[in-house]
């Protein structure tokens, strides 16, 4: 069942540790088939180096284990909340990478300085609020999905592919698991370049109009970065 999905979300996984935004069992990646309205994701706590293709756990959009014998991640209500809320996405990344999860644990948005970021994010990347007392002891994993999607209200999900959930770290995502981990790698890139910059000098946000050059000259219909397919 879904063998194709299920071979792209385990090499996303893997991607992750080959990008370094993971360390030990943290972080995830799921993939999601609109078709079949199936998630397929990685196992909870497992090592890396031990997982297969064969590992990757097959849910319903309610979690309910369709397909593997091995637990899902803890996070999956997160990303099943996502799937729900962004209907364009078809990947979503989970990690504790180091600098998004400072921003995050600083609880501050990560604020677009320069072009570097205006090629990926289309204006700065939000924070969540906090959770509740309520919403953490009562369906905590989708509540975080629930503010994921509340930080981007009234914003295109695949223009800011990206939301830091404060107190807890980065969730990216994309068309596809692929797409997921490229947001990661760049999100993670661009939190550190960040973190330099407020480190020299207070900046000012990049100019709006030098931002729509950046990022419509690598998105939307108009684009004309890289060779035609």
């Amino acid at each position: 069942m879904l063998e194709k999905l299920k071979e792209d979300v385990f090499r996303a996984n893997l991607d992750l540790v080959r990008h370094g935004l993971v360390r030990m069992t943290f972080g995830n990646v799921s993939g999601f088939d609109r078709a079949s309205e199936l998630m397929v994701i990685k196992p909870s706590g497992m090592s890396y180096n031990e997982m297969t293709a064969d590992d990757m756990v097959v849910t319903d959009k309610s979690g309910n284990v369709i397909e593997g014998t091995l637990k899902p991640s803890t996070d999956s209500p997160t990303h099943l909340a996502l799937y729900k809320s962004f209907p364009t996405i078809g990947g979503i990344v989970h990690t504790h990478s180091t600098y998004a999860t400072a921003w995050a644990q600083a609880g501050r948005p990560l604020p677009c300085l320069g072009t570097t970021h205006a090629d990926y994010f289309h204006g700065s990347v939000p924070v969540t609020r906090k959770l509740t007392r309520e919403e953490i002891e009562n369906d905590y994993e989708y509540n975080t999905g629930l503010v994921i999607a509340g930080a981007l209200a009234g914003r295109d999900a695949l223009s800011i592919p990206a939301v830091l959930v404060q107190s807890h770290g980065p969730f990216t995502w994309g068309t596809s698991p692929a797409a997921a981990v490229h947001n990661a790698v760049m999100l993670e890139e661009v939190a550190h370049i960040a973190a330099l910059s407020v480190s020299i000098a207070p900046p000012a946000e990049i100019d709006r109009h030098l931002l729509d050059r950046h990022y419509l000259r690598k998105h939307g219909l108009n684009a004309y970065y890289g060779q035609k397919d």
